[in-house]
C-alpha cells in the first residue's frame, strides 16, 4: 500500500498559474523541512527541472497516454517513495486530455487514478461573482473528481478578494490561497515554453524562491496538508527499474553517455535507472563544454533539448562532434530524441553539426505538437521491427529529408508518414518516448553496448 499524502493542482485552463502555484507549493513545504515528491501531469520537460529545484529530488512525469493507465500509480508510487507529500502540477486545463480521446491522458484521469484531492487554481484576473460559477462548474462536472479547494491568483486587491470569497461562500468549498499579482515570480518563455532551469542558473533560484515566498504568503500551507492528508492509500506496487542482474561472464558495466548541459535537457529521470538497472554505468556529458566523450563510451543517448539555441557553440566544439561521428560509424548504439536528431545532422541553421545523418535542419514557424502512435520500420539497438510505441512530438524544427533510407518510425496518428533515421547503430527520430512502458528498450540498448568490442 502507498500512503503518500498528496494533491493535485488543476486550473481551467492554461496559463492560470499552476506552474507557479504548484512550484510555490513545493518549495514552501520543502522549506519547512517536508521531503516533496515532484510530478508533473503529461510528457512536459521543463516544469520538472523547476519542481527538482524546488524539492531537491527529481521531477518525474505522470503520462497516461505515453506509458499507460496502468502505470500511473505504479510510477508515482516509485518517486514519492520515502516522502511526507507528493505535489502534482496537472496540464492545459483540468479536464483536458490526448486530443479526440475524451479524459486519456487528462490531469482528471490521472487525479482518479491517484484517488488524489485536487486544488483548482483560478485566474481571477478579470472576474468577481462569476469564479462562483466557473468553481461550480469544474466541481460538479466529474463526481469522482474531487476538488478540495480553490487557490485564487492573480487577485487584484483587499476588495477583489473580498468579492470573490463572498462569491465563493456559496460554492461549499474552501478558499485555501489568496495569491496577489505579482510579476517577479514571473518565468520568461519562448517558442516552446519556459526557458528551461539548466539555462538561468541563479534566476531560476531567485524565481522559484520567490513563487515559494509568494505561495508561503498567500496560502493554508496546515489546510492544505490536511487536505492531502485525505487520499486514501493506494493499492499498487511502486514501479522498479529491476532486470536480471549482471554476472561476472558479462563483464564490466558498459558506459553509457548521456547528453546534459543547457542544450540537452529533456529527459526523463527513468531512462537512465532503467540504464542502470539494465548494467549500464550511466555518465552524463555536456556538448557546449566537453570536448570528448566519457572515458569507455559504448553507448551514446542524445535527447531533447534547444540545440537551435545553442546552434554556434554546439558548431564551435568541433573535437565533440569528430568524437560523436567516429563513436556512430563505429556502429556503437546511439539513441538520438528530437534535439539529438538535430545534433547528429549535416547543419542546423547553416552551422556544421556531426553530420552522422545526410540532413540539414533549420527553424520553423510552424509548432509541431501532439501525441502519437509509432512502430519501429526496421530493427535497431531500441527496437526489433514491428514494435509498437507511443510518444509525443515537440518541435519548431523540421528536418530535410524528414527520414532516411531506412526510417525510424512509421507513424499512425494522426496522419500515416515515415520518420526519422537508423543508420548503422543510429536510431535517430523527432520522437520522445518514455521508456518505462517498454522496459526492454533500455535492455536491448544496455545488450548491444555489450556486444561491441571494448573501445
Amino acid at each position: 500500500m502507498v500512503s503518500v499524502p498528496r494533491l493535485v493542482i488543476a486550473a481551467p485552463a492554461s496559463n492560470s498559474g499552476k506552474t507557479t502555484v504548484a512550484t510555490g507549493l513545493m518549495a514552501a513545504f520543502a522549506a519547512r523541512g517536508l521531503a516533496v515528491s515532484p510530478h508533473k501531469v503529461g510528457p512536459d520537460y521543463i516544469d520538472p527541472g523547476y519542481h527538482s529545484l524546488a524539492t531537491g529530488r527529481p521531477g518525474r512525469n505522470l503520462d497516461a497516454y505515453m506509458c499507460g493507465t496502468d502505470l500511473v500509480a505504479p510510477l508515482f508510487a516509485h518517486g514519492s517513495a520515502g516522502c511526507d507529500l507528493a505535489v502534482v502540477e496537472g496540464v492545459m486545463g483540468l479536464y483536458d486530455g490526448a486530443s479526440g480521446q475524451g479524459e486519456l491522458a487528462s490531469t482528471a484521469q490521472v487525479a482518479k487514478l491517484l484517488k488524489a484531492p485536487v486544488v483548482l487554481v483560478v485566474d481571477a484576473s478579470s472576474q468577481s461573482r462569476s469564479v462562483a460559477a466557473l468553481v461550480h462548474g469544474f466541481a460538479s462536472w466529474d463526481p469522482q473528481v474531487r476538488i478540495g479547494g480553490v487557490i485564487l491568483n492573480k487577485v487584484a486587491s483587499d476588495r477583489h478578494e473580498a468579492l470573490l470569497r463572498d462569491a465563493l461562500d456559496e460554492s461549499g468549498l474552501p478558499v485555501l490561497g489568496v495569491i496577489r499579482r505579482a510579476p517577479q515570480v514571473a518565468t520568461p518563455s519562448r517558442h516552446l515554453g519556459l526557458v528551461p532551469v539548466a539555462e538561468r542558473q541563479s534566476d531560476a533560484v531567485d524565481a522559484v524562491r520567490a513563487m515559494g515566498e509568494r505561495v508561503r504568503a498567500g496560502c493554508d500551507l496546515d489546510a492544505l496538508m490536511a487536505l492531502a492528508r485525505t487520499a486514501p492509500a493506494l493499492p499498487d506496487e511502486p514501479w522498479a527499474p529491476a532486470y536480471a542482474p549482471a554476472t561476472p561472464a558479462q563483464g564490466p558495466r558498459p558506459v553509457v553517455a548521456v547528453a546534459g548541459g543547457a542544450a540537452f535537457t529533456f529527459a526523463y529521470a527513468e531512462h537512465a535507472e532503467l540504464l542502470t538497472a539494465a548494467g549500464a554505468e550511466v555518465v552524463t556529458f555536456d556538448p557546449l563544454r566537453d570536448e570528448k566523450l566519457p572515458t569507455g563510451t559504448a553507448g551514446l543517448v542524445i535527447g531533447g533539448g534547444f540545440p537551435e539555441m545553442y546552434a554556434p557553440e554546439l558548431s564551435a566544439n568541433e573535437p565533440l562532434r569528430r568524437a560523436v561521428t567516429e563513436l556512430a560509424l563505429s556502429g556503437a548504439p546511439v539513441a538520438a530524441e528530437c534535439a539529438g536528431l538535430l545534433y547528429l545532422a549535416r547543419e542546423l541553421d547553416g552551422k556544421p553539426m556531426c553530420g552522422v545523418l545526410d540532413a540539414e535542419a533549420r527553424m520553423s514557424e510552424r509548432l509541431t505538437l501532439g501525441y502519437r502512435q509509432a512502430v519501429a520500420v526496421s530493427d535497431s539497438p531500441l527496437a526489433v521491427a514491428g514494435t509498437r510505441m507511443r510518444g509525443h512530438e515537440f518541435h519548431r524544427t523540421v528536418l530535410e529529408p524528414a527520414a532516411g533510407n531506412t526510417p525510424a518510425w512509421g507513424m499512425h496518428q494522426p496522419e500515416r508518414r515515415v520518420e526519422g533515421y537508423v543508420r548503422r547503430g543510429v536510431h535517430a527520430s523527432y520522437l520522445h518516448t518514455h521508456w518505462a512502458a517498454s522496459p526492454e528498450v533500455a535492455r536491448r540498448f544496455v545488450e548491444h553496448c555489450r556486444a561491441l568490442p571494448a573501445r
